[in-house]
């Protein structure tokens, strides 16, 4: 089943401000009919000065669809059919040169654990320094300059000094800043941000999502955040994507799916945060499928409190729905129901 979004369904200008496009995308692990599908026919849109939310549990492929538009997707993980295309060109087309090329220039990357994007033995400012230097044929001296400036525009206190310091004597959330200079280095359009605050604690935290937030604002970024924190979600994107077992099943505006959410998925993520002064937090029954073990009909059936015989056979395409929003349910009218049923008891 395809998950298609029309264009009332999306938020925003035209294709136009479109910086980057998933269509259709499937990747799977291994190859021929022994394929295990692990992304099933995700369709996104990444526009210029908006940040787009990936939200999902663990598994359900989220960080991999974001790879794809990297051109990082792991040893044994392919892309099976779907187009991904970055300044409206096909990345199927593009040879290694030409991805590193793009890398860092069009295209960069912010990771869960910054430690895992530093390299130990060099300075930290060495390593903000190195994109100047390798892209731009910068001097040792002017790729030193432009460094420090970056390091300072991302809240790196007296970064003249800490140039010279090694990521060990950085802490997290510094580390996190000095990861955010090197993906902004060489201006990308596409800032992809996975996970980028969990290793952090709350105060450090807001500030990092802070900064990305004016960041994507003042370069008119066009991000990607990837994320199972709906309380992080909320705080920056404009628009969501709920990604349940491979695909999406709910998309639009950030403030109408948080609000009146019409997948039941969606309804148990929101249902399952705490917040101060309400009832406790219900969690969702049961474990999401293995890839390669999907039931059939909606992969989402046997949690969902709303299922019916029709969800076990059929599974739902992704259909516009009311406030620019998408859904892939055959119930959404009884999810809705419910929300107003306790609202007023």
């Amino acid at each position: 089943m395809t998950n298609a979004v029309t264009e009332s369904a999306e938020t925003g200008s035209g294709a136009d401000d479109a910086a980057a496009e998933l269509r259709e995308v499937h990747i799977g692990f291994g190859t021929g009919r022994n394929a295990t599908p692990v992304v099933r026919g995700v369709t996104l849109r990444l526009r210029r000065g908006r940040v787009l939310a990936l939200v999902g549990e663990s598994g359900s492929g989220k960080s991999l669809t974001s790879l794809a538009l990297m051109g990082l997707l792991p040893a044994g993980a392919a892309l099976t059919s779907g187009t991904v295309t970055l300044g409206g060109e096909d990345v199927a087309e593009f040879t290694d040169r030409r991805w590193r090329s793009v890398r860092g220039r069009e295209i960069a990357m912010v990771f869960q654990d910054p430690m895992s994007a530093l390299n130990p033995g060099f300075t930290v400012g060495r390593q903000v320094a190195e994109p100047f230097r390798l892209h731009l044929g910068d001097g040792r001296r002017d790729a030193r300059a432009k460094a420090v400036a970056l390091m300072r525009k991302v809240g790196i206190a007296d970064a003249e000094t800490r140039y010279d310091a090694y990521p060990h004597e950085f802490s997290g959330g510094m580390r996190q800043r000095a990861v955010i200079a090197m993906a902004l280095a060489l201006g990308p359009r596409v800032l992809l941000a996975d996970e980028p605050t969990t290793a952090l604690d709350v105060t450090v935290q807001a500030q990092i999502l802070r900064l990305l937030a004016r960041r994507q604002h003042e370069d008119r970024l066009a991000t990607l955040l990837v994320s199972h924190d709906l309380g992080v979600v909320a705080r920056v994107a404009q628009e969501v994507a709920v990604m349940y077992a491979g695909r999406v099943v709910e998309q639009g505006p950030l403030d109408a799916v948080y609000t009146r959410p019409s997948h039941p998925y969606t309804l148990g993520l929101l249902n399952a945060v705490p917040e101060p002064g309400t009832a406790r937090p219900v969690p969702i029954d049961g474990q999401p499928p293995a890839p390669g073990a999907l039931p059939g009909g909606c992969a989402f059936h046997p949690r969902c409190p709303f299922a019916t015989d029709r969800c076990r056979t059929d599974d739902p395409a992704l259909t516009p729905v009311a406030d620019g929003r998408a859904v892939a349910c055959h119930n959404t009218a009884e999810v809705t129901a419910s929300q107003r049923l306790q609202e007023t008891s």
